[in-house]
């Protein structure tokens, strides 16, 4: 393990002199050791310190998965500089936002991409990946700088943005270290095994846990996107590690056996991101009986995980009921319940965390910052929670997402949990509409299961031999598809938007 590495690019140095011709990572078919990416890296730093980036700058970057994108990150981290990756999906009005939010002084974009930034005022110096190769090809190698220090931000990983414009978090080489570290220690990764790194990086569980794979000297495999065909060739050609969102889970579940087989043969999958459906969960453990199922859960804020649901936990057969929660923090995090009105320790409340994967702060943000990160340095997370006598956390609803019904509170991932269980149903979110004499009320809205149709009379009827009557939906929307984020997530924001039109949800 490379234990006394300070920095992201210390990472690659290490293995470059412990193990040189070792294979470090593949993408595209490409394959490069140790010693020849540390070089490319160099090349990197070489080429964007002539480009005149030095400590405390930013670069950005956009495109789709690309080994480019890691090289710039370890390369800029190498002379202090951060590096914003950018959603490629966003639209051209939000991409003008995020990049003069960022900053950056050198902006990396896919060739195919360029129209959506093309009329950016005051857009930074442009790199067009076809042109990237000839660029480092022709710079001379800079190795890790002086001034660079741990502290220093070397990522800004821009929120999902629900609650309106994407805050840019600030991700030190200390935060994404440390949650490397802890990653490592909860979830050994053993000689012999592949890393495949399968998550767009613009995401914490493409990045980070991209980041997270170097610890160990380890292969990894990088995917342009995470298509069945590009998984499961991955699978096939040794990918033993993948941290997936459940939606990909499902997608592999639903593409039939000769794809469930091959699944199958992964050691371990990670999954987080965004709730595992029981029926989902249980039907993959069962179809992939000597995988290793661990979920995690935790927040970009964290560069990633902060609490982990072991692979004996999965499968034990004495408390299946811990399927449902979010496992035990991570060795040395410190956790509080908090409620939110009152700031006062509660059973059931907002998580509070405190640990050194606590990010910088948001990007030109201080107050913003402020309200998320308290002067003791606890992380308000947004999310509400409780913790049972064994340590395990249990993650109830999101602060902004809990329903108030007639003075009573209803935490949605209760009753989703319920209604996931109809064999109608293939996907559900609950959310909180107005009413005019409880306040709120409860509505579902529901993707059907593949051939089945969704009888909402039926479904509430369900719901209500398993849930206080006060959590049952009193409507339910049917829809084809449920709108998500790039993750995975359903997008409350979205569905509620046609009840709630004047108000910040």
């Amino acid at each position: 393990m490379t234990a006394q590495a300070r920095l992201l690019p210390d990472l690659v140095e290490h293995w470059a002199e412990a193990t040189p011709d070792a294979e470090a990572i593949s993408y595209e078919g490409v394959s490069h050791t140790w010693s020849q990416w540390r070089d490319r890296i160099r090349r990197v730093a070489g080429a964007l310190r002539t480009a005149g980036v030095g400590p405390g700058d930013r670069v950005a970057y956009l495109d789709r998965n690309n080994l480019s994108c890691l090289e710039v990150v370890l390369g800029a981290g190498s002379l202090g500089a951060a590096t914003a990756i950018f959603n490629w999906r966003l639209a051209p009005d939000e991409l003008d936002y995020v990049v003069r939010d960022s900053g950056a002084r050198v902006l990396f974009v896919a060739d195919d991409l360029l129209p959506g930034v093309a009329g950016i005022a005051d857009l930074p110096t442009t790199v067009l990946l076809s042109e990237y190769e000839s660029l480092i090809g022709e710079a001379e190698p800079v190795g890790i700088q002086p001034e660079a220090a741990p502290g220093d931000p070397a990522l800004v990983m821009y929120s999902s943005g629900t609650t309106g414009r994407p805050k840019g978090v600030l991700l030190s080489h200390a935060n994404v270290l440390a949650h490397a570290r802890n990653s490592q220690a909860a979830l050994p990764i053993d000689a012999g095994s592949r890393s495949l790194v399968a998550m767009p990086l613009f995401h914490v569980g493409g990045s980070c846990y991209a980041l997270s794979g170097f610890l160990e000297g380890v292969p990894s495999t990088l995917l342009r996107e995470p298509t069945g065909p590009a998984l499961l060739g991955a699978i096939a050609q040794g990918c033993t590690h993948a941290f997936l969102v459940p939606a990909v889970v499902a997608g592999v579940m639903a593409a039939g056996q000769p794809a469930i087989a091959a699944f199958g043969r992964l050691k371990r999958l990670i999954y987080g991101a965004s709730p595992m459906p029981l029926p989902l969960l249980r039907a993959a453990m069962a179809a992939c009986p000597d995988t290793e199922f661990v979920q995690v859960y935790g927040m970009t804020e964290m560069a990633g995980a902060i609490t982990v649901l072991s692979p004996e936990d999965h499968r034990d057969p004495d408390h299946a009921e811990r399927l449902t929660s979010a496992g035990r923090p991570f060795d040395g995090a410190e956790l509080r319940i908090v409620d939110p009105a009152l700031l006062e320790d509660a059973e059931v409340g907002e998580l509070w965390f405190r640990t050194p994967q606590t990010m910088v702060g948001y990007l030109g943000q201080p107050e913003a910052t402020a309200e998320t990160i308290t002067a003791d340095g606890w992380l308000r997370t947004g999310d509400i929670g409780r913790r049972d006598e064994c340590g395990y956390v249990y993650i109830v609803d999101r602060v902004k997402d809990m329903i108030i019904t007639g003075g009573e509170n209803v935490y949605s991932p209760e009753v989703e949990r319920v209604l996931a269980e109809h064999p109608s149903v293939a996907d559900v979110a609950v959310i909180g509409v107005p009413d005019d004499h409880w306040g709120e009320s409860v509505k579902a809205v529901v993707q059907a299961a593949d051939g089945q149709v969704v009888d909402p009379e039926k479904l509430v009827a369900f719901a209500r031999e398993r849930l206080a009557g006060y959590k049952v939906p009193r409507t339910i929307d049917i829809v084809e598809e449920m709108p998500r984020n790039a993750t995975g997530k359903i997008l409350k924001k979205v569905l509620r938007l046609p009840y709630w039109p004047d108000r910040n949800i």
